[in-house]
Parts: structure tokens; sequence; C-alpha cells
């Protein structure tokens, strides 16, 4: 595509070089800019790509993409200077027309809310294959296509960059994906990420104090979260949570509401509870239903509504949706089940802030035959205020807590610690192991047979963030390796 049909309905003002030359594709990193390539100026919370603009022009690009008016005297440059109002929603446009808008030739469905984007997300697209659809799903654990993962060089984010996104899109497209199912966070909706996607369908799940760090306040944590009621055709939402309620009353679209409580359009009310399943009935404008779903937990009968509500929604028979649900299976990392032969319950999850936690131990609490075992810490440069109340969280439910770390990063986890066990009970058992691989061993080799074994705050994810260090980590290999090791052992 010529740089002039891709400039022609933005605002802009070009300054120097051809517009007549071919754009094979837009990058903001300097270092990764190929030949053909057009390097868009991005001011980042460390950094500034303008002082990166050579590095770009050596490797290749065609012209320089601004959205400081000053730089349009102050850089001289042997290829166009093109000023744009907003670099990253020029991204975002940008990589769309350049992939052809390939999000609009799929039903895109996308999902935000503090907690349960990933299951949800996984949810819908197991009930999609089930009635016979293609779908791709695209976030936090990667992208898969009909429940395979797709293994794509692109660095693994909840909501993708637009110059990857729509490039996934347009390979989605090409497999015959009818449905696009992504995660929605509130860093990718304020960064623009989304705003070519052709949302057919914002969901909305809850909000709870997280990420306030990132954006300056609650508040503007929440108006990011909002924006997804804008970008999309019609919207469902969560009527048993405050904040997607309020949602509701300002979007001026069609909507639905879907809980277990009352004044939804779709109401799941659980009937019985055995170990592993809960028999429910589903009570929605499109019918009655009883049927099982293979978890217990309200925050997964939770997640369950959402998912029927919204494939309901796209236009399917109700029972032939609820018949699907039966089969759901939860993605890798949330609340996971290791099998061992030491008579032992090891679940690992995700569950990293104080809303997740609750959920997950009020769960396990339903269902352990003896203690109740903690493995977690919380992250560095993250919300320190939640700390406190991730530590009373745990120690409601928990018999002993093993206080590790999770990724640090530049803070003292020692520090971390302590902020968590501020929120103790007096009398909890505790006991403070910093090498996370050490503290996951000690709580499987000292438990006793009957034992739950929580690890929580990683779930899926395979590296650990230490200072600037980035190293391989996986709970899941971990867990796996301990229990190999002490079958050796015999």
């Amino acid at each position: 595509m010529q740089l002039a049909e891709l400039l022609k309905d933005w605002p802009c003002t070009v300054k120097g070089g051809s517009i007549r030359i071919e754009v094979l594709g837009i990058e903001d990193y300097a270092q990764d800019v190929k030949d053909g390539d057009l390097f868009v100026v991005r001011k980042g919370t460390n950094d500034d790509g303008v002082k990166y603009v050579e590095i770009a022009i050596q490797n290749g690009a065609i012209g320089v993409v601004v959205e400081d008016e000053k730089l349009l005297d102050k850089l001289s440059i042997p290829v166009p200077l093109i000023w744009v109002p907003n670099c990253l929603k020029f991204m975002s446009y940008g990589a769309a027309k350049l992939h052809r808008f390939p999000a609009e030739a799929m039903q895109v469905i996308a999902i935000t809310g503090t907690n349960g984007k990933t299951t949800v997300s996984h949810f819908i697209g197991q009930i999609l294959n089930s009635l016979h659809k293609k779908v791709m799903v695209i976030g936090t654990n990667g992208v898969y296509i009909n429940g395979k993962d797709v293994d794509l060089p692109f660095e693994r984010l909840t909501t993708l960059q637009p110059k990857h996104l729509h490039k996934i899109f347009q390979h989605g497209v090409g497999q015959g994906v009818q449905y696009a199912v992504l995660e929605a966070s509130s860093m990718g909706l304020a960064k623009h990420r989304l705003d070519d996607c052709a949302i057919n369908v914002g969901v909305f799940l809850n909000l709870a104090e997280d990420h306030i760090e990132d954006h300056g306040s609650y508040e503007k944590y929440k108006a990011a979260k909002q924006l997804l009621a804008t970008l999309s055709e019609r919207v469902v939402l969560n009527g048993d949570d405050s904040f997607c309620r309020t949602v509701g009353l300002q979007a001026k679209k069609p909507k639905v509401y879907f809980g277990l409580g009352n004044r939804v359009d779709y109401q799941l009310q659980l009937l019985a509870e055995g170990n592993n399943s809960s028999t429910c009935c589903l009570q929605s404008k499109k019918g009655q239903k009883v049927f099982t779903l293979p978890f217990v937990g309200d925050h997964h009968l939770q997640n369950s509504i959402a998912a029927i509500t919204t494939v309901a929604e796209l236009g399917f028979n109700i029972e032939e949706v609820c018949q699907a649900a039966e089969n759901l299976s939860l993605p890798k990392g949330r609340l996971q089940y290791i099998k061992n032969n030491l008579d032992l319950d090891i679940y690992i999850d995700y569950a990293h802030t104080e809303a997740a936690l609750r959920a997950v131990l009020q769960t396990l609490n339903k269902t352990t035959r003896g203690e109740l075992i903690v493995v977690f810490s919380c992250g560095g440069n993250r919300d320190k205020h939640k700390r406190i109340k991730m530590g009373a969280v745990a120690s409601k439910y928990a018999d002993l807590i093993y206080l590790t770390t999770d990724n640090p990063r530049n803070e003292d986890p020692e520090v971390i610690n302590s902020q968590i066990a501020a929120g103790f009970l007096s009398n909890q058992k505790y006991e403070t192991i910093l090498n996370r691989g050490e503290a996951i061993s000690k709580a499987i080799l000292s438990a006793k047979k009957g034992d739950t074994i929580l690890i929580a705050g990683k779930g899926h994810e395979n590296t650990q963030t230490i200072g600037k260090t980035q190293i391989h980590f996986s709970d899941i290999e971990c867990v796996q390796s301990v229990l190999e090791s002490k079958l050796n052992m015999g």
C-alpha cells in the first residue's frame, strides 16, 4: 500500500520525501524496523522514541510519524516526516488499514474485567467450537485457533499491540476463522489498541481495585474500562457488579445483563453442588434449561454464565449452548489441578488480586480434606495498596502460608512480604522463603495426605522478573519437578 493511500483519510501534515512510496509494515520499536516499515515515534514512561529515529531510518524506515508538531521543524531526515494528532490512535488505524481491516471479516467479542477475562474468553471459544464454529482466542495465555495454541513470534500481552493484533486477525481470516474472542485490558483500551477492531460484542465482567499505579487513579482505571462500551456495537454486562450496572446505564446501545442475582436477562441459579460439579438452572428470555457445570464456586458460575450469555446473544440456541457448557474446561494456569501420587490436592492459579484470591480460596475451602496451604506473594512496582488486603484474604482461609516472590521487579521482596503479612491474623502460621522454587518444594514435601496446596499469582507464566533480569520459571514445571524428585526418592 502506498503511503499516500494509508494517510489519505487521516488528519496529518507531511514534510519532505515522497508519499508515493510503498509501505510494507508499521513499527514503533526502531530496533525491529525492517525495509519498507513506517516508524511511529512513541513517548513511553521511561523513554522517547524520537531518540531512535536515526536507527529506524538506518534499518529501512520509509517514513517517520510524530505527534509533537515542534519536531516538524526540529527534525531533518531523508524520508517523509508525518505529523498526526495522536500516534497511538494512528498506530491502531494504520495497522488495521495495512492489513485491509481483517476484523471486519469476523465477529469480534472483546472481554474486560479485573478478573476472569482469560477464563471467559476460553469458555466462549470452547462453546463456539462445540457449535462447530471456527474460533480464535487471543489473550494472556497466547493465541489459540480452535483450541490449539498458535506459536506466533509476538510479545505476549493481555491485549496485543495493533501492529501484531491485525496481523493475527489477518492470519485467522486466512484460516477460515469466523469468531475472534479477545481480552480487553484497561491499558490496552487506554492505549487505543482496540480502536479499529470492529468489536461486535463488548463483555463487562467486574471491576476491583487494580492497576491504579499504571493509570494514576481508580477513576482513570474505571474510565479506561468503560471505553469498551464506546467501541462495541452492543454490550453484555454482569448485573451483579455495580460498575457494570453503571456502564449499562450510560451505554446508549443494545445491552443484556447476566448474573446469579435478580434483575438480569440471563440468571444462573445453583440447584445442587457436588465435589467437582454444579447443577444449575438457567432462566432467560430465550428459555429455561437445567444442566451441570464441571466446577464449583461462585466465580466459576459467574464466568460460565458470562460465556453462555455472550454466545446466546450471538444468535445460538440456548439449549445447545448450555449443553456445550457442560464440557467446559479451565484454561492453563486457572485453578489447574496437578495430578500426583501423594494424595495431595495441588492447584496453580493466576490469582493476583484480592477478589481473585478470595474466589479461589472460597472454592478450595469447600473441597479441602485437610489443611489449606497457600504459596504466594505480590508483584513489585505494582499496586502496593492491595498487598495488605491480599494478606487478609489469605489469612482468612489458609492454615499455613508460604510467602515467597512473585515478580519483585525493582522492589525488595522482603518489604513486599512484610506489607502482605500486615494483613494476617495474629495467630496465622506462615514462613517466608524468597526462592519461589524452594517455597513450592517445601509446601509440597511438608504437606500431609489430604492437604490442599494453592500456588497463586503466576499461573501460566513461565518467567519471573527479579530486578531487571527475567529468568525462566514456571510454577507448573516446578511442581512437576518436585513430584518427580519425590517419586524417585521413594
